[in-house]
């Protein structure tokens, strides 16, 4: 495989950034880098679309330096398969008027999917996937270098011939106190007092009989518990009485004398109409 392209960018600065890991592996299009560091930055998954099919490899890739190219060399094998990839890869850089001409020799060796794939459809991802690659490595090569950080400033010395409010105007300004040089305050008890205090006994009072103890309790408290436990509740929750019910002992009691007044009645009238007969 064979491919070349023109990067208008400083042939040192496109080297810089190719023998760079760390920037390389940003380059990569479809590369997901590992979460462990000791894996190395090039060793990931890379995601490769071939045809219609969309391969996932994990493996590894280093960077080498011979006869002033690049080469990569990397190996991986399928996240859901057995098939296997080792790519060997070499760039060439050549000055060029306004940028760097870059010229790719590569050799694959596959097995699995992407050894099914025609030959057409390989040269093509192969091209595909490099011109990613180069468009992302110069956007990368342009970006300017971060600036390290200045150091800090050690200003201790400074302000030591200036005023205390920073102005070195020839007049010296009278020292202002820091809070921690303030004087610490003496404690609020004397130690004599303290001793005194010490040597004096400590008078508790005397307990209390047990009935005015008792009373002190039911006065504070208010009514004792057994008070609360027998007094029927009160106001909401008071019970409702239930209504009287009527038994038959009560009817029966007028109901006896009300027979008794009529059987004596009609005796009354039998014998009367007996004796005019």
């Amino acid at each position: 495989m064979e491919h070349e392209v023109f990067v208008p960018v400083p042939a040192e600065v496109l080297r810089a950034t190719l023998t760079d890991p760390a920037r390389v592996v940003r380059c990569v299009p479809g590369f997901q880098r590992d979460a462990d560091a000791e894996a190395g930055p090039l060793a990931g998954r890379l995601k490769v679309r071939v045809g219609g099919n969309t391969i996932t490899y994990r493996g590894a890739l280093k960077v080498v330096e011979r006869d002033g190219a690049v080469t990569y060399e990397g190996q991986g094998t399928e996240a859901r398969g057995k098939g296997t990839a080792e790519l060997s890869l070499t760039v060439v850089l050549t000055p060029v008027a306004e940028g760097t001409s870059l010229s790719f020799t590569g050799a694959l060796t596959a097995a699995g999917r992407l050894a099914e794939a025609t030959e057409e459809a390989r040269a093509t991802a192969g091209a595909r996937l490099l011109d990613k690659f180069v468009e992302a490595l110069a956007a990368l090569a342009e970006e300017p270098e971060p600036e390290p950080e200045p150091a800090e400033l050690d200003t201790a010395d400074d302000t030591e011939d200036t005023d205390d409010d920073g102005v070195d105007d020839g007049v010296e300004e009278p020292r202002r106190e820091s809070v921690f040089d303030a004087p610490v305050p003496p404690p609020s008890l004397d130690p004599l007092l303290a001793e005194e205090l010490a040597d004096t006994p400590i008078e508790f009072p005397a307990p209390q009989p047990a009935a005015e103890a008792a009373h002190a309790r039911r006065t504070m408290i208010g009514r004792s518990a057994e008070e609360v436990d027998h007094a029927p509740p009160r106001g909401r929750y008071a019970p409702v009485p239930a209504p009287e019910s009527t038994s038959a002992g009560a009817t029966l009691r007028w109901i006896a004398p009300a027979a008794a007044l009529a059987l004596a009645s009609a005796v009354v009238v039998g014998r009367a109409l007996r004796r005019r007969r």
